[in-house]
């Protein structure tokens, strides 16, 4: 009989963080790689994933995230590698350690101490935070888009004031009551969510708020800068800011936000803007545990900054995706910005370079390529632009056009982490429940 410990070891290849970039690398290292020589180790603070440019709709309460989110533990045992429930705490570089902090429950009792984790290969894909710039009150009364938890908490909160200005009205229908929510941000997340509250709110008439329409919902979106969506050609900007003043938001550009108080948002010219809820999706960062993390180079927005292979600049071992990346092509003047679409490329870059790791084979450079932006209105429009090679640059879309190509971006995820068969399987499921299941989460 073999001796266990007289088996040779396998190789170890630990990815940190389960969204879009991390969670398609782990699948492709599982699917590919195998568990015979290899251990590949999936490391997530949460225990289900979901895609996040859908989190506007989970708070909104349009998409229910139960129906679309995947079990790391069950979609591991398909792909090939293990999920290990955590939260990385640092790395020992010396010994090729991952270090995971204390789980505790929520009572703050812990489930299980400090681990380590052995690593041949590193992968970093914690993806990015929301980013307060120390503006004063917006930690203690803002609420950001983050995590599935924390758009699982302002719908909870959105459906109170809703349900409270209802009751309101059917004591007194000439009451002038209202929901009203700040958004911190022109960006897509600050823009979809807009929208896409006005669609939640046209539908709650039929979920047993009937004195409750869209016109009790008072939304201002703040952006400093010049114009919303700055991602996107300035026409497609212009179309969605009259769609968003059509539907009844109010759009402040050139606002800066000074402080934020529970009542609402204090602006650099003086304005208090009155809220119930106020959401900040200004910008993103690292994860604060990525700051000088184990030596490693960062940015001063805890970004991780890769070289052309996508392997940190002190350590060859380790390798960055995603949003916690900072990567700087040469002769450009800006970083691949942190869009799903740049993860999902970096994965499949880190993927091939591991592999040509392990065969001893030249490592390929990280090219991106900008396939272009798009920004759902909810269902009221869709505008983008896309990289259209064949008309000889990027191409202004939307309509029902950038509808489908929107929704299909969502299409394209659930195939790489599913395989073809069940990712259109998964596809068929959702237009049957967008039939016979309820339009609006509502607990």
């Amino acid at each position: 009989m073999t001796n266990a410990n007289s088996r040779p070891r396998k190789t170890q290849i630990v990815v940190v963080g389960g969204g879009a970039g991390g969670l398609e690398l782990a699948t492709r290292l599982g699917g590919r790689l195998g568990r015979e020589k290899f251990d590949i180790i999936l490391v997530e603070k949460n225990r289900t994933h979901i895609w996040k440019p859908l989190l506007h709709e989970v708070a909104a309460g349009s998409l229910d995230a139960n129906l679309d989110e995947v079990g790391y533990r069950s979609h591991g045992h398909a792909w090939g590698y293990r999920f290990f429930y955590g939260a990385m705490d640092g790395i020992d570089r010396d010994t090729r350690h991952l270090l995971i902090a204390p789980i505790k429950d929520e009572d703050g009792r812990e489930i299980m101490g400090s681990h380590r984790i052995r690593y041949d290969y590193l992968v970093l894909a914690v993806g990015s935070v929301s980013n307060d710039f120390g503006t004063k009150g917006v930690a203690q009364h803002c609420i950001f888009l983050d995590s599935r938890l924390q758009a699982d908490r302002f719908r909870s909160k959105l459906l109170d004031h809703c349900l409270r200005v209802s009751r309101t009205l059917q004591a007194d229908p000439s009451a002038e009551v209202y929901v009203r929510v700040d958004i911190v941000g022109g960006g897509a997340t600050g823009v979809e969510l807009a929208a896409e509250l006005y669609n939640s709110a046209s539908e709650l008439r039929h979920y047993g708020l009937e004195v409750f329409d869209e016109s009790r919902l008072k939304v201002t979106l703040i952006e400093a800068g010049p114009r919303i969506l700055p991602a996107l050609p300035e026409e497609l900007a212009t179309a969605a800011h009259k769609e968003l003043e059509a539907l009844g938001v109010r759009v402040l550009t050139n606002t800066a936000v000074v402080e934020a108080t529970g009542e609402g948002m204090i602006t650099k010219s003086g304005e208090f803007i009155a809220a119930d809820l106020r959401v900040w999706a200004a910008g993103v960062k690292g994860p604060e545990i990525l700051k000088e993390v184990a030596g490693l180079e960062t940015t001063r927005a805890n970004q991780l900054v890769v070289t052309p292979t996508l392997q940190t600049t002190r350590d060859e071992r380790i390798f960055a995706i995603g949003d916690c990346a900072y990567f700087l092509p040469e002769g450009a003047t800006r970083p691949v910005p942190p869009r799903a679409q740049s993860a999902h490329q970096m994965a499949t870059t880190v993927f091939r370079n591991i592999c040509a790791l392990i065969k001893g084979r030249p490592l390929k450079q990280f090219v991106y390529k900008d396939q272009g932006s798009l920004v759902s209105l909810s269902h009221f429009s869709t505008v983008g632009s896309l990289m259209g090679n064949l008309v000889g640059g990027r191409m202004a879309i939307e309509g029902r056009l950038a509808r489908f190509v929107y929704v299909s971006l969502f299409r394209m995820h659930l195939i790489a982490i599913h395989g073809w068969i069940k990712g259109v399987a998964m596809i068929a499921v959702g237009h049957v429940n967008h039939i016979i299941r309820p339009r609006l989460k509502l607990h």
